[in-house]
């Protein structure tokens, strides 16, 4: 029904009417407020607080029109309403079906007090819009104004003014006029995105190819516009299996999978996460290196956000303009460290896009919940700078003051926007930015350093687990590290932690077993004075030491740990010094990409006369040694870290501490079989990750709550059963 005050302001009060009879009029009119509110929902998302002033009955999954309050204005947010393929249908008061296409349009005017900036962002007074009902014999026009302090008063309707100002430009389908504008004349590029029709089979959340219904072809009119076939999702994995197998060339597939991400989201996540094995070294290492290598070329269409000294001082505009409001974690790089490939500059943003396919394939968090970020603050790679394609900012990297406010207005833009228990999480920094920004936010922010945390608690479950292969307690080994960066002392430094926990030994005694050696030789205290800060808990009284396999000598390790970078670093000597100091010497070679591995599956094992525990970074084939077939691991951090965040959400925590990093590190290797033992495994396969994953996030959220830093109360009596019921499911949804 429409309730009409007879004043300066008339204001219209728009109610659902089901148990009334609703005339024509006041039908069609209906229709078209409730296709303008649509048309708002695509155009200005927002958030803060819900209101249900409208009311209307809504087919797709909706039973109504949510309103957000943000600046106190009403705005529709966008994230959470979800299918608008409903704005072609409106409930009337019979409780039939009416199609409101073609009714109406929208425009920009100027009421009487009206003050408004074209991009809806700075308003002064009353924001106006205007409905033009369009009728075969006669057009009526509305104006819609919603007011600064509408909020203030408590009110749960909008107010329409009868306004007789003009209009700026064209409607939905000609937005300001664009199709009539002449060439020097400016238009606002508005994009409306109405999830019916083309624009459904455009719309990658909710596209779902020909797997799309008879009866939803029909509701949301498709007819036409698809092949007649109908078929199934499986069969659509099947078919683009098939595909991507034709692909000899590793990037090819990457760039089909990259493709289908932006195509089909469901499809792309239900192919990974059933072919996990196969589609892991695709989506992410080793393959996503050259992605990044070649991403300029590559570049399609943009994935995340891309925040640049261009943008100091607004960050947090930046942060607004990205459509999902409800975000849980972040993965932010600078591009200086990629992989172990060096500086990438803003050719990095592979990184957080690969690592959040994972977060959401592998450990069950929704797509919209996830927010890949480079920080682009030069590079230093001159090939980059050269580069006609190269997508970045072309000039040095900034350093110093002018890096550390840039991150630091980002990390506060973040908190501001999203809430503390958004998770952070650093990727691929240099080790001096990685080591830094670890420590300064790590007390504020809930942040995580994949590279130093998540590799050292992947690391670590395989050292636990090994035990079962070879005798002793953690504490009776000793381990000998090549590489003294952020991850060769992130690990070493939660070996230290465990050992500590196990022993009761002081965490600086526990220390004394493990030994590193970087580029200058062994760290020990005569080096001091020339060593990272990072560096110097791990110099130990020693003889100064040049070369590796002086080191093995000296020290005798039982555990040899490659995290240098630098491929074939592991020779031959080296290799058949661990067999002869060990029965069963445990041997990771943990850099990637799959050329920079200190060495392969194949040569340990043969240099080793089949005696070695491998594990790699990257991933390797099965080895075949004198008859028996050996099953490298593969220490890859998406073991951890998919599981570690889920843990971390489903728990709210609020910060990070070390001994959730042990807790997931033990589930890891809880889930380490006997038939996985008896191939040399010492971490389980891939297939059933999600699994894995529920229990990592369920042995973290108990350390969570244990420590006092949940936020979400009361504790879930199963948290196990708890994790998997919030995961993900990448299986198509049927619509109205």
């Amino acid at each position: 029904m429409v309730a009409v005050r007879q004043d300066p302001t008339m204001v219209v009060t728009l109610s659902h009417g089901s148990r009334q009879r609703t005339g024509g009029r006041e039908r069609e009119r209906g229709v078209a407020i409730h296709r303008f509110w649509v048309w708002l929902v695509t155009v200005f998302p927002g958030e803060v607080r819900w209101r249900d002033p409208l009311g209307f009955d809504v087919r797709g999954g909706l039973s109504r029109c949510p309103v957000v309050v943000m600046d106190n204005s009403w705005w529709i947010r966008r994230g959470k309403v979800g299918l608008v393929a409903t704005s072609r249908l409106f409930r009337a008061g019979s409780g039939r079906l009416m199609q409101a296409r073609g009714l109406f349009k929208v425009k920009f005017g100027l009421g009487r007090a009206a003050q408004i900036s074209r991009a809806g962002r700075k308003r002064s007074g009353v924001w106006a819009l205007q409905v033009l009902e369009r009728r075969r014999r006669r057009t009526s026009t509305t104006s819609i104004i919603q007011e600064e302090k509408m909020m203030n008063g408590g009110d749960s309707v909008p107010e329409i003014l009868d306004s007789k100002s003009g209009g700026y430009g064209g409607g939905v389908e000609d937005v300001y006029g664009e199709d009539t504008a002449t060439v020097d004349q400016l238009v606002t590029p508005w994009t409306v995105s109405v999830a019916s029709g083309y624009t459904l089979l455009r719309d990658p959340h909710h596209h779902k190819g020909l797997a799309f219904t008879e009866k939803e072809r029909d509701a949301h009119y498709l007819r036409g516009l698809l092949p007649p076939a109908v078929l199934t999702q499986e069969l659509q994995e099947k078919k683009m299996m098939q595909n991507l197998r034709q692909y000899d060339v590793p990037l090819h597939k990457y760039m089909a999978m990259m493709d289908l991400q932006e195509r089909n989201e469901r499809l792309f996540y239900k192919l990974l996460i059933d072919n996990v094995e196969e589609l892991l070294p695709v989506v992410y290492t080793p393959t996503v290196g050259e992605a990044c290598q070649k991403y300029g070329s590559i570049f399609r269409r943009p994935q995340g956000l891309y925040i640049s000294l261009k943008e100091k001082g607004k960050i947090l505009e930046v942060l607004k303009n990205w459509p999902q409001r409800s975000i849980q974690v972040i993965v932010v790089t600078d591009g200086e460290r990629i992989l172990g490939l060096g500086d990438l500059g803003c050719q990095g943003m592979g990184i957080p896009v690969g690592k959040l396919s994972l977060y959401t394939a592998l450990g069950g968090l929704r797509p919209s919940a996830c927010l890949p970020v480079t920080i682009d603050v030069g590079t230093n790679n001159e090939k980059l700078l050269n580069d006609e394609f190269y997508i970045g900012i072309k000039h040095k990297r900034a350093t110093g003051q002018e890096y550390a406010e840039l991150l630091d207005e980002f990390m506060t833009a973040v908190k501001q926007n999203y809430g503390e228990k958004v998770l952070i999480q650093f990727e691929d920094f240099v080790n001096h930015n990685a080591f830094e920004l670890l420590s300064r936010y790590s007390s504020s922010h809930l942040v995580f350093n994949d590279d130093i945390q998540g590799t050292a608690s992947v690391v670590l479950a395989g050292l636990i687990a090994s035990l079962k292969l070879v005798s002793g307690r953690l504490a009776d080994h000793t381990f000998l590290f090549l590489g003294a960066g952020e991850a060769g002392t992130g690990i070493a430094e939660l070996i230290a932690l465990e050992m500590s926990k196990q022993t009761k030994a002081p965490l600086e005694e526990t220390r004394k077993k493990i030994w590193l050696v970087d580029s200058k030789g062994l760290i020990v205290k005569s080096r001091l004075g020339s060593l990272q800060h990072f560096k110097k808990p791990w110099a130990h009284e020693h003889e100064p030491v040049k070369e590796l396999l002086d080191a093995v000598k000296a020290i005798k390790p039982t555990v040899l740990i490659g995290s240098s970078g630098v491929g074939k670093t592991f020779t031959k000597e080296v290799v058949e010094a661990m067999a002869s100091l060990n029965e069963k010497p445990l041997i990771l070679a943990l850099s990637n990409p799959t050329s920079q591995s200190e060495c392969t599956a194949e040569e340990a094992y043969t240099w080793s006369k089949g005696r070695a525990i491998f594990a790699s970074g990257s991933p390797f084939e099965p080895v075949n040694y004198e008859g028996k077939v050996f099953v490298p691991g593969q220490a890859n951090n998406a073991y951890i870290f998919p599981g570690f965040g889920l843990g971390l959400i489903i728990s709210g925590a609020i910060r990070v501490h070390d001994n959730m990093l042990l807790a997931a590190s033990e589930a890891l290797a809880a889930q380490v079989t006997q038939e996985n033992f008896d191939k040399g495994m010492i971490y389980p396969p891939f297939t059933n990750i999600r699994k894995i994953s529920a229990h990592i996030a369920a042995n973290v959220a108990a350390k969570v709550y244990e420590l006092g830093l949940a936020s979400h109360l009361p504790r879930p009596k199963d948290l196990v059963k708890y994790a998997e019921s919030c995961m993900y499911s990448p299986v198509y949804r049927s619509y109205r």
